[in-house]
């Protein structure tokens, strides 16, 4: 038996510190954003569905029909996502979750969530090669996740009653390439990374005290530090500038850099508001508002 319309929807995730030094060891924490979401239709097709290409999307839907010993299944997904792709904003989790929601609920078959984490993890490894998971967490999660390599995940309680300001650059962000330009620093790299990992730390003990002061000067000591290696652009600086010139209480570029989103914290919606249309004309192509 099957539906009409199977739909799945899963939400989007940015980093709010700890980027490049989590590679080293280093704690990173990750946040859910609810309200930046995709959805996935799953609809009957004319001819059975094959894995043509090694994307997420055909790899999530390849793994939940392997899963289910569904064969040449004659259905085709429709994608309607509000998240931009190469951004550190989690798009291909977002989209692999979404898909596999979505299968299991055109063939009405339960998804323990265990079988979902197992199955975006395996879509995510055709992404991202080596993926740490932290995308795929977060966007299962509604609550914040720390991250220590080979250590795990945990997730966190944040109740700031703040807000966070996120600003597309309207650049690609480039990982990989950023990852490079750390490890070509090699030993003068290390001082900055270590100052990221404790900046995180401090972060900790700021969510846990509500203190969004001193949050908000972490994340600009931490976007210092991330410049100083080389793995922010132009775009990303300029528009953390406006952000601080503006009344954030700090602003950093997020996710793996030369390119991708900032954030920047502020005390009240108004403000949040107000700064995202500033962010817009200094020249983010898209600005969202999330609650912290």
């Amino acid at each position: 038996m099957t539906k009409e319309v199977g739909v799945g929807q899963a939400h989007s995730k940015i980093i709010l510190i700890g980027e490049h030094a989590v590679v080293y060891g280093y704690p990173a924490i990750s946040l859910p954003l609810l309200e930046v979401e995709v959805t996935c239709r799953v609809v009957p097709a004319d001819t059975p569905w094959r894995l043509f290409e090694e994307d997420t999307l055909s790899m999530a839907v390849y793994a939940s029909l392997e899963y289910l010993n569904i064969q040449d299944a004659c259905i085709r997904c429709q994608i309607d996502s509000a998240i931009p792709e190469k951004r550190g904003m989690g798009s291909s989790a977002a989209i692999s979750i979404a898909a596999i929601r979505a299968v299991f609920d055109y063939y009405q078959a339960e998804l323990p969530h265990d079988v979902l984490e197992i199955l975006v993890n395996r879509a995510e490894m055709i992404a991202h090669m080596n993926p740490s998971g932290l995308d795929a967490k977060t966007c299962l999660s509604d609550q914040p996740i720390r991250f220590i390599k080979n250590v795990g995940f945990e997730e966190l309680t944040m109740d700031l009653s703040a807000y966070l300001v996120i600003a597309d650059t309207g650049v690609y962000g480039h990982t990989r390439e950023a990852i490079q330009v750390v490890q070509s620093k090699g030993k003068d790299a290390l001082p900055f990374l270590h100052a990221l990992g404790e900046l995180t730390q401090e972060a900790e003990k700021a969510i846990q005290t509500k203190d969004t002061m001193k949050l908000g000067e972490i994340l600009t000591k931490a976007h210092g530090n991330l410049k100083e290696i080389g793995v922010s652009s132009p775009e990303a600086d300029a528009l953390v500038e406006t952000a601080i010139e503006h009344g954030a209480l700090g602003a950093k570029m997020s996710g793996g850099g030369l390119g991708g989103c900032i954030i920047a914290l502020v005390a009240n919606v108004s403000q949040a508001q107000e700064l995202a249309d500033r962010l817009e004309e200094k020249g983010a192509v898209q600005t969202w508002i999330e609650s912290l």
